[in-house]
């Protein structure tokens, strides 16, 4: 796996311990595991989307469909996120209070 020993991963596995913590590290898997997720739903969804605009309009000019994508897949991995979800929380309340004080 990468060129990395049972030793190796041992240590790193440590190192990710020790600096999240044991609270923190499930939390953390069950954001990356739903942001995967996602990211295989979204890419399933373009595909479907690209297919059946294919077949529907054989003749029109594409549009370039990374702008969608990657809109959709951040708009995914902020919300499956913990730290991110948290951090635009905080934004959105800063910014209420910026229009309360306004």
């Amino acid at each position: 796996m990468f060129g990395l020993g049972t030793t190796e991963l041992v240590i790193i596995g440590a190192i990710i311990f020790v600096i999240f913590g044991a609270k923190r590290i499930p939390e953390i898997g069950k954001g990356l595991g739903g942001a995967l997720k996602e990211f295989r739903s979204i890419k399933k969804e373009i595909n479907d989307d690209d297919v059946s605009e294919e077949s529907i309009n054989t003749k029109q000019v594409e549009s370039p469909k990374e702008d969608s994508f990657e809109k959709k897949v951040a708009g995914k991995i902020v919300n499956q996120v913990p730290v991110v979800k948290k951090a635009n929380q905080i934004k959105d309340t800063v910014d209420q209070v910026k229009k309360v004080i306004s």
